[in-house]
């Protein structure tokens, strides 16, 4: 299968490997997990063990290294933000100067923090990105249904906050492809968005914005026309074709993840 031309959050890579192969229910746990445990790591070392683990896992669901790579793209600017507010607002007076910009003043404990916290979010991305690279939307949206079953109970409609998560996720990289065709219309017809001071640009970014929520209420009522075309009714009566199914090899994930998780928290 060709892989993405465009960006790739968002998208399943259909591959033949042992992650692809787990339970969906046993992906969205073990993820759900780490990210929980990531904000909680102490130090540098248990994030780079959590790094360790993210491409160990990469390697056996034979997701191309550059490629997942690219899913960090789209957070560049919220990562450059974080490192930029932890550098220069953390710390206080008691920490030793680096170095200043003006009034801004870089701190030990601050780069300490900067690099921390961007660090994270870095392994936050890369971890919910593996998520949807190695399950199917389909998959992904009876996993959710299935471990929300319980608050039905509750008046929760699993089955419909499953269904939205999922063409969430599903449409990311459609919108993100729709907004590039826009912008190279525009630049065809003599708009500029890479000149001037950045509000400039973020105002240069304006006509963009009308014709993508245009196309994207459109695509939105095509579906929900398709589904009614099709007697969608929501989670009453619905059979699958597939039935969800824990093996051996889900459950040695899970204590794998679970040793993992102990692991990155001791770790000094």
């Amino acid at each position: 299968m060709e892989l993405a031309t465009y960006v790739p959050i968002g998208q399943y890579v259909q591959r033949e490997s042992v992650v692809h192969r787990l339970d969906p229910r046993t992906k969205i746990v073990a993820t759900t997990a780490l990210v929980i445990v990531l904000f909680f790591v102490p130090a540098f070392a248990g994030l780079g063990a959590c790094a360790v683990a993210i491409l160990a896992f990469l390697a056996a669901s034979r997701i191309p290294l550059l490629f997942a790579l690219r899913s960090l793209r789209p957070v560049v600017f919220l990562l450059l933000l974080t490192v930029f507010l932890n550098m220069f607002f953390t710390g206080g007076t008691s920490s030793r100067t680096l170095f200043a910009i003006g009034p801004l003043v870089a701190t030990e404990a601050g780069l300490r923090a900067a690099l921390l916290y961007g660090l994270r979010l870095l392994l936050v991305v890369a971890l919910t990105s593996l998520l949807t690279f190695t399950t199917s939307p389909v998959e992904l949206t009876d996993g959710i249904e299935w471990l929300l079953r319980p608050l039905r109970r509750l008046g929760v409609p699993g089955h419909e906050l499953a269904m939205m998560m999922s063409i969430a996720l599903r449409f990311i990289p459609t919108l993100l492809e729709e907004t590039e065709r826009i912008m190279k219309a525009q630049m065809a017809r003599g708009a500029e968005f890479s000149q001037g001071h950045p509000l400039a640009r973020a105002r240069a970014m304006i006509p963009v914005l009308v014709p993508l929520m245009l196309s994207a209420f459109r695509r939105s009522e095509d579906l929900a026309l398709a589904m009614e075309a099709r007697c969608y009714r929501g989670g009453r009566e619905r059979t699958r074709m597939k039935e969800l199914t824990w093996r051996v090899a889900d459950a040695l994930a899970a204590m794998l993840v679970g040793a993992a998780c102990v692991l990155f928290l001791l770790v000094r």
